[in-house]
């Protein structure tokens, strides 16, 4: 399943995502992680999410990205919850059209069982029509 936060830069969607998680894990019985462009957050997330910086390392367009959370998959069969801050920038679509990613992410949740709440700097208009029903927050 994938759950959209939506809405452009500086509107407070990190914040959203932050409080997301960090009330999920409350209630998990599995493990949550989190993927962002930096470590700027790590002491405001509860200290059982797995913060991972994607930026340390070599992915260099989105098919790798898909790639990456694949073997995040592959290494954590508890997994529940994925958060994706940032998607944009971490998943190298910056500009691009964003439906094949999302496609292949909502494919991979299906598969797995594991939700994916995604941080997406577009406005709610800009968001594919194949995916309108999975905003769960526009700001």
């Amino acid at each position: 399943m994938v759950q959209l936060i939506v809405g452009k830069k500086g509107k407070g969607k990190t914040k959203v995502l932050l409080d997301k998680v960090n009330g999920a894990i409350k209630e998990a019985n599995g493990s949550i992680v989190y993927l962002d462009k930096s470590t700027k957050h790590m002491y405001e997330l509860n200290n059982k999410v797995r913060l991972i910086d994607v930026s340390h390392y070599p992915i260099h367009n989105s098919d790798e990205f898909v790639g990456f959370i694949c073997g995040i998959l592959s290494q954590d069969h508890d997994l529940e919850e994925v958060y994706l801050d940032s998607f944009l920038k971490v998943s190298k679509l910056e500009g691009m059209d964003i439906t094949p990613a999302l496609a292949k992410i909502q494919e991979i949740g299906e598969a797995f069982k594991i939700t994916f709440i995604i941080s997406i700097s577009l406005d709610k208009e800009e968001i594919p029509a194949d995916f309108q029903n999975c905003i769960a927050v526009a700001l």
